[in-house]
């Protein structure tokens, strides 16, 4: 009985040995900070359903920043007023020097549904 438990046991791990083989593993996660330019920040807004991750960004005026958004659950976009930047699934980064000190609204600028008037965060350039 027990060469019967044995062999089926090692069959199912050869078989899962198999399936992780040939669907592959995932990838190693990107250095995001090798794309930056020298000099250059990196600011990352992430969107869920009805919410940003963060209350508020902050980020040094005169410097060069590599914006880029990212949908985590629905569709989203960002539109920061007063800076005249949108980003969206389709336009997801972009490059910009925050010039001009001061406290910026950011929404969501696409209609995802009822939270839709709630998803506000802020940018903070200091």
């Amino acid at each position: 009985m027990h060469k019967w438990v044995l062999s089926t046991l090692i069959t199912i791990a050869c078989a899962m040995g198999v399936y992780l083989l040939a669907t592959g593993l995932p990838e190693k996660p990107k250095d995001e900070a090798s794309e930056l330019k020298e000099g250059q920040e990196l600011l990352k807004i992430k969107a869920t359903n009805f919410s940003f991750d963060e209350a508020e960004y902050h980020v040094k005026a005169g410097t060069n920043y590599k914006v880029k958004f990212s949908n985590t659950l629905g569709n989203h976009g960002v539109e920061i007023v007063g800076l005249d930047i949108e980003l969206s699934k389709d336009a997801p980064e972009t490059e910009v020097t925050f010039d001009k000190p001061g406290t910026y609204e950011m929404h969501c600028s696409i209609m995802c549904g009822q939270g839709h008037g709630d998803m506000v965060s802020k940018l903070i350039v200091e």
